[in-house]
């Protein structure tokens, strides 16, 4: 069963973003909502606006909207017609979907597949009424929002769903939707919700009995136990505080629990202040600055950076001894930490068995929904069950069936394989993910070829290397371009298949070099030292051009700097749908050095080859390769970075993230039984007349006071790159253009105010306009 086609019906915030990951994905879409009066299009034209508009970004490019067609249900159901696949997201009221359900019954084909997207009515309710066929196709599929960024998808699949349809939507969600799955069983608010929503109520709870500040529940609950920035109350802001109400009204209503919210909260939303949509709520942004609410008196104060007594030392531990940490905090901040701890997994412990089928999809649901590093369970494994326990009884809570059954920990080692407690007693294994390679079991099951403190080479089998930067940031030095220059050895002398270049990360591939290093070694005056420095980078990603068997790099997230230059030097490669990749060194007051200027020059020169002399002028290669550095333009996916010219032809994008290193190793494998070294010939350098057009452009932007002095220097050593020099034309190999580029690096390096800008921007990470 292929799913090729899909429809969304409502186009509101869900069903527009669901529309745009659908199209990012090079999916055909129908997207339809209810009439306007007037413009009958009026409701649809209005959410794909806002998802063209949407910030983040719903589109991965801006030219996959045409992807999509608009219409009405009252006068386009037709549309339909033709699809494989229909996603129904309009109002959260049964009778609503109930009726659409009716109309889509009698004109979809009797393959297509409707799913639900539904955050807690039951699916059995939805099906009141519908065919035995129908029934066989429906399923629910709940996507979190905003669903381009947010990873997880939960299938919630009936008694009535056809296998066979279960498969081909996981498969579709998998792989062209780069979700993870997560199967939930059919109960109000399913798994990320119904835990999810209970934890942030009783934060807000919490911070009532033991009298903190909204900026303080939010120091205690974010990036310090591994979860997003936003926290608590910033997360309440983006998702909507009408949309927590009704969520919380829902799961109320249909479980009998305690989901209220407090009454200040109801006077917030009563006052308009819904979050971001309304640019105030729990926090509100008046120009530059952010201000507080005060929950007591319902004003807002200029938001504090709370001062937590033992936070900083906690900061620095690693994830699982910081969780234990921070329940150790001293007075009201340990209280308030371990009443958290205790109720939330007091009901996690309770409710599991009854919304899922085991505990990993428990913490997979909270960690690819709510982005935890680690789940409830993990987390009551790092604090210990014998603690675990205690504070559920000193909240006054009783022991739940599910802890007692555990002994000693919910997940295990046996062998090589990772075990996890049943929901009915015993320990079974963890389930596998085909397709999918962690580099978590790699360590656990012997595959380290050799490591260092900067970085591991690991045996991916078949043949295949990996090597995973070990660094904070993915940040580039020489531990790492020593054991790259081990592996490269090591695949030659055993006539292996070749290489990948990947991490697991939250954040980044690679931010670049180390930009701290760099700057202490330059204060200094080691000036040998670094120009040594810089061509080892550079001999490094030359290696990896000319290396005799395939090499993959696999970059994602932040892919920056250093991180980008590797990425150019590929054979291929194998991006992750969220790639931010860009040569971004002029934002520190510095060009690219490890070939990434040179690149894009011999790149973008190549590209016009075939067309010089007819159609095309050689210094269109050069103009676009100095806006690009220039500029430092960075792409907001992998797909815009084809548009700017990082990624080319050839090189593919893994759409799930998980999946991305075994893609890379399958890349390498079918690249290396016919493999043969790229060779590439001379290029003509322009010289003084491409250098005279740049300066003229540069002298523009300095004279309509766009750049600044030092801008005008930097933007000058790059077109002197970029031109080879200010003589005549002349044959220039990768070699003259990295020449230029160490030398003109180190020049900027020695200057003051790029010295200021790299300090600036290692203290502030923000850059410096000097």
């Amino acid at each position: 069963m292929r799913i090729k086609k899909v429809g969304v019906v409502g186009a509101g915030t869900m069903g527009s973003g669901i529309a745009a990951l659908l199209a990012s994905a090079g999916v055909p879409v129908v997207l339809l909502d209810i009439p306007g009066k007037e413009d009958p299009l009026e409701f649809v034209k209005r959410g794909l606006e806002r998802a063209k508009k949407a910030k983040p970004a719903a589109f991965m490019r801006k030219d996959r909207a045409e992807l999509i067609t608009i219409g009405n249900t009252r006068d386009d159901l037709e549309l339909l017609k033709d699809v494989d696949w229909v996603i129904e997201a309009i109002i959260e009221k049964l009778e609503p979907k109930q009726e659409l359900y009716a109309r889509l019954e009698e004109i979809l084909p009797e393959h297509a597949i409707v799913s639900s997207n539904t955050s807690g009515i039951p699916m059995k309710a939805l099906l009141e009424g519908r065919s035995e066929g129908f029934k066989k196709r429906f399923l629910g599929t709940h996507f979190f929002n905003p669903p381009r960024y947010l990873h997880l998808l939960e299938i919630i699949p009936t008694p009535h769903t056809d296998p066979a349809v279960l498969e081909a939507v996981e498969n579709f969600g998998d792989r062209i939707l780069g979700k993870g799955l997560v199967r939930a069983k059919d109960v109000p608010g399913f798994i990320a919700n119904r835990l999810g929503v209970y934890g942030m109520l009783q934060a807000v709870a919490l911070m009532e009995k033991h009298d903190l500040t909204i900026d303080e529940v939010d120091a205690l609950t974010g990036p310090l136990i591994g979860r997003p920035k936003s926290a608590i109350f910033r997360t309440a802001d983006l998702t909507g505080l009408d949309v927590l109400k009704m969520v919380a009204e829902e799961l109320a209503r249909t479980t009998g629990e305690d989901f209220s919210l407090p009454g200040w909260v109801q006077k917030v939303i009563d006052g308009g202040c819904l979050g971001d949509k309304t640019k105030c709520g729990f926090y509100k942004k008046e120009g530059k600055e952010i201000y507080t609410l005060d929950w007591k008196t319902l004003e807002y104060k200029p938001r504090e950076k709370p001062k937590i007594p033992g936070v900083d030392e906690a900061k620095q531990l690693p994830l699982p001894k910081r969780i234990t940490a921070v329940l150790d905090l001293p007075s009201k901040y340990g209280a308030f930490m371990r009443d958290l701890f205790a109720v939330s997994s007091h009901y996690t412990l309770a409710k599991t068995p009854e919304i899922a089928y085991d505990i990993v999809s428990v913490d997979r649901a909270l960690g690819w929904g709510f982005g935890w590093r680690m789940g409830p369970f993990e987390q009551m494994d790092a604090v210990g069950l014998d603690k675990t326990a205690e504070l559920i009884e000193a909240a006054g809570l009783e022991k739940p069936e599910l802890l007692a059954k555990a002994e000693g920990a919910f997940y295990k080692k046996e062998g090589a394989r990772r075990q996890m407690l049943a929901l009915e007693g015993g320990y079974v294994p963890v389930p596998e993910r085909p397709g999918v390679i962690e580099i978590q079991i790699l360590k656990d099951t012997g595959k380290i070829v050799k490591e260092s403190k900067d970085a591991r080479l690991y045996d991916l089998g078949d043949g295949v290397l990996l090597l995973e930067f070990r660094t904070k940031m993915g940040a580039l030095g020489e531990g790492i371009f020593k054991l790259l220059d081990y592996g490269m050895k090591y695949i030659e002398q055993n006539d292996l298949a070749g290489l990948v270049i990947g991490r697991e990360d939250e954040r980044a591939f690679s931010a670049g070099a180390n930009l701290a290093l760099i700057l202490m070694l330059a204060q200094e005056g080691e000036w040998d030292e670094l120009e040594m420095a810089v061509k080892l980078f550079q001999k490094s990603t030359m290696r990896l051009r000319e290396a005799p068997f395939p090499v993959v790099v696999a970059p994602f997230g932040l892919t920056l700097g250093g991180g980008c230059e590797m990425t150019l030097h590929a054979d291929r490669v194998q991006a992750a749908a969220e790639s931010y990749i860009g040569l971004v060194e002029v934002g520190v007051g510095l060009i690219p050095a490890g070939g990434g200027t040179k690149e894009l020059l011999f790149r973008f020169t190549e590209d016009l080859a075939p067309y010089v002399g007819a159609e095309a002028d050689p210094f269109a290669a050069v103009k676009r390769a100095f806006e690009v550095i220039a500029m430092a333009k960075t792409s907001t996916s992998a797909l815009e970075a084809f548009e700017i010219g990082y990624l080319q032809k050839g090189d593919r994008i893994s759409m799930n993230k998980d999946r991305l290193i075994a893609d890379a190793k399958q890349r390498v494998l079918d690249l290396a039984p016919d493999y043969v070294s790229p060779v590439r010939g001379k290029i003509t350098a322009l010289g003084k007349e491409a250098l005279g057009n740049l300066k003229y452009a540069i002298w523009s932007f300095r004279e309509a006071g766009q750049i600044t002095d030092h801008e005008v220097r930097i933007a000058s050593e790059l077109a002197y790159v970029l031109s080879g020099g200010d003589g005549p034309p002349r044959q220039v190999s990768e070699w003259d253009i990295l020449d230029l580029e160490r030398e003109a690096f180190l020049k900027l390096l020695g200057t003051r105010k790029t010295q200021e800008r790299i300090a600036h921007t290692l203290k502030t990470g923000k850059p410096l306009r000097n």
